[in-house]
């Protein structure tokens, strides 16, 4: 090993595993550079600090030699907690009902294997409905709205929505939702001032949408008798 010198070549260092022989010469220097400070001093004329040295870096590298200490395996303490009873009953039961996934959210989260679905939401990227609402997904029958997971509202707003939508007196063109350009006076060519309903073409209207696009009515004959 180029540029180890004298040091290296010491049977502290020889004696050494390969592995290790770099941090014993470190070991053997940095002693040899104490005990050069102690001959300078003269403080032990004997040789007992260098061999104090030697001792130490010998155990030092038998430290080093050992092998790691054996992780035991120890069990786990037991908890002291309780476990706690867990509350039942209709309401509970009602409640894991409503909160339970349903068959649309289950085929939101559907994907569909190979197939680039298209964005529901522009500022959402990556939010997709899944194969809600798709065809040719292998179902006969789409997925039915259960009554227990719809939406619930309170006693107080759906009383409130009713009560929004109650109307009393006669109608104005506030409730009804009318143009406020609407008018019950005409000018006619013949009469001038006539007073008409300005309501009577979308009573028309709703009648004929109510006799030929009826859900309840039948078929009409087209051909003449």
């Amino acid at each position: 090993m180029p540029h180890t010198g004298f040091v290296f070549l010491t049977d502290l260092v020889q004696e050494s595993p390969p592995d290790l022989r770099r941090k014993a010469a470190r070991l053997v220097a940095n002693k040899c550079t104490i005990a050069s400070r102690v001959d300078a001093s003269h403080a032990a004329s004997d040789g007992s600090i260098g061999r104090q040295f030697r001792e130490k870096i010998e155990r030092q590298l038998d430290k080093l030699q050992e092998p790691p200490p054996v992780k035991q395996i120890k069990a786990l303490v037991t908890p002291i907690d309780q476990p706690q009873k867990k509350r039942g009953g209709k309401r509970i039961r009602k409640l894991k009902e409503r909160l339970v996934i349903t068959d649309l959210r289950k085929q939101a989260n559907r994907m569909t294997f190979g197939d680039i679905e298209d964005d529901a939401y522009q500022e959402d990227l990556g939010f997709t409905t899944g194969q809600m609402g798709r065809s040719g997904t292998g179902k006969i029958r789409a997925p039915t709205v259960d009554e227990k997971t719809k939406v619930r509202i309170s006693k107080t707003l759906h009383k409130n929505l009713q009560r929004q939508q109650q109307t009393y007196g006669g109608s104005t063109t506030v409730k009804r939702q009318v143009s406020g350009t609407a008018s019950s006076v005409a000018f006619t060519p013949l009469q001038g001032l006539e007073i008409v309903n300005p309501q009577a073409a979308e009573t028309r209207v709703n009648e004929a949408n109510a006799k030929y696009f009826s859900n309840t009515s039948g078929f009409f004959s087209v051909r003449p008798k």
